[in-house]
């Protein structure tokens, strides 16, 4: 069952498009091999990792632009006074 954890991850992350894939499959590894260890569930696994990766990728990005937005509004509010 190893053997499909690379191939399987590759086609979600395929599937999914570039853009769309930020951390489909690195959490799509993880969680093949979480799910390889826990009762053989590597495909199952690897599918969850893939989808929690990819949110947690988007949020993380959501928070990133938040904050370049916030010090960007507390530096033209210092230029302006």
């Amino acid at each position: 069952m190893k053997k499909f954890i690379v191939p399987i991850a590759l086609a979600v992350s395929l599937m999914s498009g570039a853009a769309e894939a930020k951390g489909c499959l690195k959490g799509a590894v993880v969680g093949g091999v979480a799910g390889h260890f826990m009762h053989r569930h590597t495909v199952l696994g690897a599918v969850a990792g893939c989808v929690i990766g990819h949110h947690m990728a988007v949020t993380k990005e959501r928070q990133e632009k938040a904050q370049q937005k916030q010090q960007q509004a507390q530096h033209q509010n210092t230029q302006t006074h």
